[in-house]
């Protein structure tokens, strides 16, 4: 009888391949939420998604240094993302963005790989290279920039446009308290990604979103000492490049 060998473990990389994703939930929602649970373990390259239907529920997100991806790995590993537990492991193969970066990319000739590339599913075999062939990179529309070495053409990165005045800020207290008081958080934002954010902490019991205000909410924890180390972590935390979340404590 042949035996069979296990196959050796992938070394670490900057690269993280994700799969169990939640496949009901939007793509563009999907990667958002991604990067805002990711992005506390450093600095994310780009986030690679597709919606063909062999690619759903899975998504690769690159670092731009091993220790983040692997701090991620360790941290989120069965983490419940939209109520399912994700498994998560290094990709196989360096990514598009990471080669760019340390000088050893090579453009490949697409043309010579025909539509075969195209009929592939972007497997744990493959690499975020053959699904970014699909979808735009992330980092422009995260990010505010190209991968390196890369500029998106207008249509992957529209410019931005004015929003409205922003509301005034009402000011929260600095006297400890079980319920936080956000501000200055993105338009995007939904109830499902600040509890996937504010979880992760001892003695979370809800979020509150304001009706009518994208831009604030409240997150109450069971106690005030909780809510105080959930503050001193998330503080000033980029839920997007251009908004830096504001916690202080609700006023008693």
């Amino acid at each position: 009888m042949m035996q069979q060998h296990a196959q050796p473990p992938v070394p670490p990389s900057q690269t993280l391949y994700i799969n169990n994703l939640n496949e009901k939930v939007k793509l563009e929602e999907l990667k958002k939420s991604l990067y805002a649970i990711f992005s506390q373990f450093g600095e994310i390259l780009e986030i690679v998604a597709a919606k063909n239907l062999k690619a759903r529920g899975q998504a690769f997100v690159v670092f731009k240094d091993v220790n983040s991806a692997s701090n991620a790995l360790r941290s989120m590993q069965g983490f419940p993302f939209y109520e399912k537990p994700m498994r998560i492991n290094y990709a196989k193969k360096k990514s598009d963005a990471v080669a760019k970066l340390d000088g050893s990319y090579v453009a490949k000739d697409h043309a010579k790989k025909g539509a075969k590339d195209k009929r592939k599913a972007p497997e744990q075999g493959g690499d975020a290279k053959r699904v970014a062939e699909q979808v735009p990179p992330m980092m422009g529309m995260m990010m505010g920039m190209p991968p390196p070495g890369m500029a998106p053409p207008a249509a992957v990165v529209p410019p931005p446009r004015p929003g409205p005045p922003a509301p005034p800020q009402r000011d929260g207290s600095e006297v400890p308290h079980k319920i936080l008081f956000l501000q200055n958080l993105p338009q995007e934002t939904t109830k499902m990604m600040l509890n996937m954010l504010f979880e992760q902490f001892p003695g979370f019991k809800e979020t509150r979103p304001v009706p009518g205000r994208h831009d604030i909410a409240f997150v109450e924890f069971t106690t005030d000492n909780l809510a105080s180390q959930a503050k001193q972590a998330l503080n000033h935390f980029k839920i997007t490049p251009t908004n830096d979340m504001q916690i202080s404590f609700a006023n008693k």
